[in-house]
């Protein structure tokens, strides 16, 4: 067998291995925004169905065989080649996958896919007791998993990789905590300043029809590509690759509340265009898809916040917004921004404001730390996390629903997710810090309805590249320099500074 065939044959598994896990996130999508409630126990029959058929292919010995003869071959001598890529990408994936036994796989897929519909159900009705069960079996399951995967200090560690790669907890506590005293401090100061937002913004009328017309609008303008993707409604808003051409993202509606499912559309709308920006050529392929969540996550939360919070921004929307919303004629464009910009600890984590946000994740991330180090048992979870919320945010959630419950990640077993949120946004001002640079105003452009320049950008550094460097590389490489949480510190202290005249 040539290189080239054992190449050539590992590419064609790869895409059709995709095929399957394209129809399963399908099948996710459906489960969380179209299935009716008595579908659920066959759509879990299914998705235990593929988790077996997918694990089994990617385990296959022949795919050990195909990488011995192509790791040290000619095709890995530059490491930036398409080939080379996909060769350290599937050697990666074969490696990790083939250390988890078939049974612990299908276990895993099933009891996700009950959690999440527990999940469904027992939130709305703030039924921690009918949902522990669940998430007690899922966090047993995931210490199975970093167990059978293997790691040198943390079992953390082990499932943090899962979402992006060469990151530990070692590494990362320390930054979470270096964000920690500076955003307090900022905290502080505003909440001593005497410029306040009006709450009455906060509770009046916004039409969901309407909601929904502007936010498409939006996001279409900004380069989200509807001919290739689709808005639906669900209990938590997310994005979904489901294949080329194929781009599915959610929001929730408040009809009194304009930010939620605005902001969480554009939010989504920064994922969905990392999606459609990835080389679709090589779909099925290593090389066609987000590095990791932390560079993913650093693309919604630029659109969201650096763009979709800032003046310059609304000084092209607003008028269409007062258009829209009859409940914003007569409200100054300073008010609004200050409304949608207010900083106030909050319970929910994707309703936060950006100061406060990452206090929200450090929470989250130092409780899975505890439960993987057995450190922490699953029903002393609510006290601990109403501890941490009142120590970081001064706040006691009133119900398991806004505390521990708020978030469907657990449900699905993602532990090792959250912190990428806060790579996310650090990733993101190091990003957009160097996009000002590369481009010029960029307030002036977006005073003129100007987003293709800024997109472009992202799409020739960011999205196009694919997974070719790992995430730290990346940031190098696109900003020429290593991380630095300075950039999202100076531009939070600049923004708010501004607002809140202090």
């Amino acid at each position: 067998m040539t290189l080239q065939e054992a190449y050539d044959e590992l590419a064609q598994r790869a895409k059709e291995t995709a095929y399957l896990s394209s129809t399963m996130s399908l099948l996710h999508w459906d489960q969380r925004t179209q299935i009716p409630s008595r579908g659920h126990a066959h759509r879990i029959n299914q998705l235990t169905f593929l988790a077996r058929l997918i694990h089994n292919r990617r385990t296959d010995p022949r795919i050990g065989e195909l990488l011995a003869l192509l790791e040290t071959s000619a095709y890995t001598t530059d490491p930036l080649t398409i080939e080379a890529v996909n060769i350290r990408e599937w050697k990666r994936l074969y490696e990790r996958t083939t250390k988890i036994p078939e049974k612990l796989a299908v276990e895993l897929a099933r009891a996700a896919a009950e959690g999440e519909a527990a999940w469904e159900r027992a939130r709305p009705a703030n039924d921690w007791a009918a949902f522990k069960p669940y998430l007690e079996r899922l966090v047993e399951l995931k210490k199975q998993q970093a167990d059978a995967y293997g790691y040198d200090e943390e079992r953390y560690d082990a499932l943090l990789d899962d979402y992006e790669q060469g990151a530990t907890t070692s590494a990362l506590q320390p930054v979470l905590k270096s964000l920690q005293q500076p955003l307090v401090n900022l905290l502080n100061r505003i909440k001593g300043s005497t410029k306040k937002p009006d709450p009455a913004l906060k509770s009046r009328p916004f039409p969901v029809a309407e909601q929904e017309r502007f936010a498409r609008a939006v996001a279409e303008q900004l380069g989200f590509d509807f001919s290739a993707g689709r808005l639906d409604v669900s209990a938590h808003p997310f994005t979904t690759g489901i294949g080329p051409g194929d781009v599915r993202i959610t929001t929730r509606y408040q009809d009194h509340y304009f930010n939620a499912a605005f902001f969480g559309v554009i939010h989504e709308a920064g994922h969905a265009m990392y999606h459609q920006g990835l080389p679709v050529d090589y779909w099925g392929q290593p090389l066609c898809r987000p590095i990791s969540l932390g560079i993913n996550e650093s693309q919604s939360r630029l659109w969201e916040n650096m763009v979709a919070r800032s003046r310059a921004f609304w000084r092209h929307f607003y008028p269409q917004a007062q258009e829209r919303f009859a409940s914003l004629r007569g409200v100054a464009l300073d008010d609004f921004l200050l409304s949608v910009n207010e900083v106030a600890p909050n319970l929910i984590r994707v309703e936060a404001d950006e100061v406060t946000y990452n206090l929200h994740i450090l929470l989250r991330f130092e409780l899975e730390v505890a439960l993987m180090r057995d450190d922490l048992r699953v029903e002393d979870l609510p006290h601990a996390w109403n501890e941490k919320m009142a120590a970081y945010l001064g706040l006691t959630p009133p119900d398991y629903a806004q505390g521990v419950m708020q978030d469907v990640h657990w449900s699905g077993g993602s532990i090792g997710y959250f912190p990428t949120y806060t790579l996310g946004n650090l990733y993101g001002a190091q990003f957009f810090a160097k996009a000002r640079i590369d481009l010029g105003d960029l307030e002036i452009q977006f005073e003129r309805g100007e987003f293709s320049p800024l997109l472009g950008w992202l799409r020739e550094k960011i999205h196009s590249q694919g997974t070719r460097y790992l995430p730290r590389d990346l940031l190098r490489v696109v900003t020429g320099e290593d991380l630095e949480p300075e950039y999202l510190i100076q531009y939070l202290g600049e923004k708010y500074g501004r607002l809140y005249h202090i």
